[in-house]
């Protein structure tokens, strides 16, 4: 399938708690990365993308993400998420 603009992850930041869910939603975001299409599909596909679009969602202020000023596990993986789509 063709992506105008590239698609994000398709792994779901929703059951992030903690430091060790974290680490298995890392491995899904990069199963999904090597077996899903990632490299050809995601917006950002490369490292430098990648951290481009993490440093510029970082900086930004999402109206609808809930608890975005105070670091959590969870608001980690949301910013994985957007940083493999976030133009």
């Amino acid at each position: 399938m063709d992506y105008e603009t590239g698609r994000t992850t398709t792994a779901d930041p929703g059951d992030v708690t903690d430091r060790d869910s974290f680490g298995d939603f890392l491995e899904i975001v990069l199963g999904d990365f090597r077996l899903g299409g990632g490299s050809s599909e995601w917006e950002n596909r490369t490292l430098e993308g990648f951290l481009e679009a993490l440093a510029a969602f970082a900086e930004a202020r999402v109206i609808d993400l809930e608890g975005q000023d105070d670091a959590s596990w969870r608001l980690f993986a949301e910013m994985v998420v957007a940083a493999t789509g976030y133009e």
